[in-house]
């Protein structure tokens, strides 16, 4: 019988310690070792001979030590992202092996731009590690969605908000985009006197934002266009009917960010929150630490 050659040892490649990249991500995170240990349970001497022991296996130097902060290094920074989606995936195979069967349905609200741009990503992770959980998505604003939520309607809200209007014992921020305004690339609405813009509906903090930021700025504008959805917006922007002020990413051909343009002013950040209603299964309550956890993903 033939036997199949020993496998060179010397070409194995080394394994990453699933405990010093979950060590690694906090210092990141926290920007501390200090603080890092504290989150992981363990001394700053140990996080330190963990990070020594993998700058040595990956021959790279992942982090800056400064006087009061730790940054990420160019190589710390890739890492960071291969780290977190390592944690991901070993904690979904974990999941599905060793978890007990998770049932139930999960009611979860979100504005019409989150759950087409982000929640798909989100919830297809979600699935893999729990199939049995009936996932209820129900699009509206966040207004509205947070109406329901209060009302029990559903378990968990993805919202929009203002920096003014964060509130850390309400709800989790869970993403950050700058909002700007974007017109047509090949239009004239943004030259128009006064100028044109489409918003989304009284109560919508891109829309309150925007008239702010005009009025302060005293640029002469009128309501060309107003939309309950961001569908609405960009249609009107991508008919040349308006400008409006949208999240950075959705600033994608035929559209673009209007720059370096003395007559608009700048707009306030956008945050994502995540908010948990009363009723916290344990179904809802694995979905709301998956969402996090995602959010978190898409950042690195």
């Amino acid at each position: 019988m033939t036997r199949s050659p020993a496998p060179n040892v010397s070409n194995v490649q080394p394994l990453l310690d699933t405990d010093v990249l979950r060590s690694f991500v906090a210092i990141a995170e926290y920007g501390s070792f200090t603080r890092a240990a504290k989150a992981v349970f363990r001394t700053p001497s140990a996080l330190s001979m963990q990070i020594k022991r993998l700058e040595t296996t990956l021959d790279q130097s992942l982090f800056v030590r400064e006087a009061r902060r730790v940054q990420l290094t160019a190589h710390g920074e890739l890492l960071l992202r291969y780290a977190r989606r390592l944690l991901q995936l070993n904690a979904e195979a974990v999941a599905c092996f060793l978890a007990p069967t998770l049932e139930g349905t999960v009611r979860i609200g979100t504005p019409d731009d989150v759950g087409t741009r982000v929640l798909p990503q989100v919830l297809s992770g979600f699935a893999a590690s729990h199939p049995a959980v009936q996932v209820d998505v129900m699009a509206g604003v966040s207004r509205v969605m947070l109406e329901r939520l209060d009302a029990g309607e559903i378990d968990l809200a993805l919202v929009t908000a203002g920096s003014r209007d964060v509130d850390p014992e309400r709800g989790e921020v869970v993403a950050t985009e700058p909002l700007v305004w974007v017109a047509r690339a090949d239009g004239t609405a943004r030259l128009r006197e006064p100028l044109p813009v489409a918003l989304a509906e009284h109560g919508c903090v891109w829309r309150a934002s925007a008239v702010d930021a005009l009025d302060r700025a005293g640029r002469p504008y009128r309501v060309a266009y107003s939309s309950e959805h961001s569908a609405g917006q960009r249609a009107a922007v991508q008919a040349d009917l308006a400008v409006a002020p949208l999240p950075r990413s959705l600033a994608n051909s035929p559209l673009l960010e209007i720059v370096d343009d003395p007559k608009l002013p700048a707009l306030a950040d956008t945050h994502i929150l995540l908010v948990t209603g009363a009723r916290r299964s344990e179904a809802a309550i694995t979905l709301a630490q998956h969402v996090v956890d995602a959010f978190r993903a898409l950042r690195g």
